[in-house]
């Protein structure tokens, strides 16, 4: 698919940077690209000449955003940006107020703990542990995954006005019409219990569990999410029930550390 900023760049706005923008547009082709693309390839994708790219290319190089690998002539997305954002204040303090928590709840538990937070259409991973054990299954710091496939996305999605509720999903529909109704069911079911799980759309086998951490005024900051495998031959091992129990308490934990009087999930019954 051919991605062109040209139009938006010569009026549709009346203050208009036209390196800048030519920068950015390389930034989110690269962000959806894990492998990296060739310099010939991102000219073509954003409908600019191999030149401009070129010059631009070596500018981010330079300043780090980009990496070029010269044994397969790709650039591709370093984790400056997300360094960058961490220096954020809100960012930094949730993850910094959280993870301690997020570590004693995954050794209890003996699963993988992330926390996530909204980033356009996506989940953004802020802060993440691992599984004490040899077997991990866990989603890497700073990852990016479409709100809709994602328990955690269902919690922060409610967090959102009705209008961009219905503008997400109407994007949805236009891409991915099948993941609608399922979601929904997942928002429905968060919105009922507090909390909310799913079945993987990623990876077969994992069950997603995932729980608000509100603010101090009670709003949805972030979602935390223990990806939850079942664990064989080990003595170390919290069936589905309990484990959701704890996730909850963490959740209330943390939202009580930023200052939430609220409660951060529902009851930690099973369904």
């Amino acid at each position: 698919m051919t991605v062109s900023r040209k139009e938006s760049d010569e009026g549709a706005n009346k203050y208009t940077a036209p390196a800048l923008s030519k920068g950015l547009d390389i930034l989110e082709l690269l962000a959806s690209r894990a492998e990296g693309m060739r310099k010939s390839d991102i000219a073509k994708s954003l409908d600019r000449s191999i030149s401009e790219i070129f010059r631009m290319l070596a500018v981010l190089n330079e300043r780090e955003y980009v990496s070029f690998d010269p044994a397969t002539e790709r650039y591709s997305l370093t984790t400056k940006l997300f360094e960058i954002a961490h220096r954020h204040p809100p960012v930094r303090r949730l993850s910094s107020i959280a993870i301690d928590t997020m570590r004693k709840l995954a050794l209890d538990v003996n699963q993988s703990v992330h926390l996530a937070i909204l980033h356009g259409d996506d989940i953004l991973i802020i802060a993440q542990v691992d599984a004490p054990g040899n077997n991990v299954t866990s989603v890497r710091l700073g990852a990016r995954v479409p709100i809709t496939i994602t328990a955690s996305g269902a919690v922060l999605f409610s967090s959102l006005p009705p209008k961009e509720r219905e503008k997400l999903l109407d994007r949805t529909r236009q891409k991915e019409p099948e993941l609608v109704d399922t979601f929904r069911r997942n928002v429905e079911n968060f919105e009922k219990l507090g909390w909310c799980e799913s079945v993987s759309e990623v990876i077969e086998g994992v069950h997603n569990m995932s729980v608000p951490v509100r603010d101090y005024s009670g709003t949805i900051v972030a979602a935390l999410t223990i990806p939850f495998i079942n664990r064989l031959r080990t003595d170390h091992f919290l069936p589905i029930g309990d484990t959701r129990a704890r996730l909850i308490e963490a959740g209330r934990t943390i939202s009580e550390l930023l200052g939430s009087r609220a409660s951060a999930a529902g009851s930690a019954d099973s369904p």
